[in-house]
């Protein structure tokens, strides 16, 4: 297909003022210049090679984490005898941010060219680029020929992982728990027997074992630890109030930074840790398991996920989890404190879990909401806004009391603590045996 380029309309320029000079007895005279101009073009696009003789692979990296920076790479091969001079552009979304996305450069004959670009993703989800367009010049550089190609590839942009480090740390400090590395008050913890020892003046004096104390003479306490090959599931909703933006990250980012910190511990201390993300329906499902892998198959699961501007129905999310997973389990519903969701939606369901299985709502609060609470008002507009928030804040708080009555555990915590406190509160489960 010819494609004119910026040189030929230099050419047409200076063929407009060639006809200046053309006498004007001549009447063919403009005539005679335009058909040159026609012909040279015609045949400078005749001399441009194939696009078909060059081969463009693409070679990207299989995900790139939100935020991060990551670099994409072209290898062009010339297949023919002569030099080339060529330019493409490939189908790059802009919230990729890509440095460039179309590039030009001469390949000599048989010659192969690595070109690389550096993209910084500002949104998560799936990517499918396809088309990859190849233009081929003429030695003049007046046309081109360019051809359409439809190459697949998919590139993905998993969720961020803010709370990596928090999360490497607690699962640290319950192993030192666990291996009495600490004080003395620090072991015992636990309702699973784990091994006998001696007495020292630090043990507690009712883990004293009195048939092996009389067996072997000596006074021996029995150690216990935290239980292992438990079970734990995140609950994630992905409906319409988890698209609400606080500190400028929607509500589900929050979300599935703690779902994937939780993860990490569980799986890293021996339970088993899964994933069931739902809205009007169930989105995905990732059955329980421990291992280094799990953290990837949950990512997986979630890095597409976008929030439907929909009502969750948490009685149908529900039931799925209870005829999945049987066993008494600690579930995780990872949501937003809005009193009329919660009230029309998650608390008719809740009796559905509560009653069989240790249940925890984990829920991210807006901190903007919180200083305009406390903030002196300077004007009539900040008064406004600061009875809103208050009002907004105490009926938060009432709803919170609300799913306390029903048993489960609330966390309500500004960004970047979710996380965290989620760990803890696990931690906290898994120590006195609730599970």
């Amino acid at each position: 297909m010819p494609v004119p380029t910026g040189r030929l309309a230099i050419l047409v320029a200076l063929a407009s003022i060639v006809t200046v000079f053309v006498p004007m007895a001549q009447p063919g005279g403009m005539l005679v210049v335009l058909a040159v101009v026609v012909l040279i073009g015609l045949i400078d696009w005749a001399l441009a090679r194939n696009p078909a003789a060059v081969e463009i692979d693409r070679q990207f990296p299989p995900s790139i984490v939100l935020g991060s920076r990551a670099q994409l790479r072209w290898v062009v091969t010339n297949t023919t005898n002569a030099s080339i001079r060529l330019g493409f552009a490939d189908q790059l979304a802009p919230s990729l941010r890509a440095a460039a996305r179309r590039h030009a450069l001469t390949l000599p004959a048989k010659g192969i060219a690595r070109i690389e670009a550096e993209v910084h993703p500002e949104r998560r989800g799936r990517f499918d680029i396809d088309d990859l367009s190849v233009r081929t010049f003429g030695p003049l550089g007046l046309f081109a020929k360019q051809r359409n190609r439809v190459q697949p590839q998919l590139l993905r942009v998993l969720p961020q992982y803010r709370s990596k480090d928090e999360a490497e740390l607690r699962v640290k400090k319950a192993r030192l728990l666990e291996v009495g590395l600490r004080s003395a008050k620090g072991r015992g913890g636990g309702t699973e027997f784990d091994q006998l020892r001696e007495y020292t003046t630090d043990d507690e004096f009712r883990r004293v074992d009195w048939a092996a104390t009389a067996r072997l003479g000596k006074p021996i306490v029995r150690d216990y630890r935290a239980e292992r090959n438990q079970t734990v599931i995140n609950l994630l909703d992905n409906g319409r109030t988890m698209a609400g933006r606080v500190a400028d990250v929607p509500r589900v980012e929050h979300a599935m930074d703690a779902v994937m910190a939780l993860t990490t511990v569980a799986t890293r201390l021996g339970d088993k840790c899964g994933l069931l993300a739902f809205d009007r329906q169930v989105r995905a499902v990732v059955p329980p398991g421990r291992g280094s892998h799990q953290l990837g198959l949950v990512t997986e699961a979630m890095y597409d996920l976008e929030p439907v501007l929909l009502e969750s129905d948490y009685r149908s999310a529900f039931t799925e989890t209870l005829v999945r997973f049987r066993r008494r389990s600690m579930l995780v519903i990872h949501t937003e404190l809005s009193a009329q969701s919660v009230g029309e939606n998650l608390l008719p369901a809740l009796p559905l879990i509560a009653r069989n299985h240790v249940v925890i709502v984990a829920a991210v609060r807006d901190p903007d909401v919180q200083s305009w609470s406390s903030d002196a008002p300077d004007a009539w507009p900040d008064v406004y806004r600061q009875a809103a928030a208050l009002d907004a804040l105490a009926e938060r708080q009432r709803t919170i009391a609300r799913l306390r009555a029903f048993g489960a555990v609330v966390l309500d915590e500004p960004p970047g603590d979710l996380a965290p406190r989620l760990a803890d509160a696990y931690l906290r489960v898994k120590a006195v045996g609730r599970l």
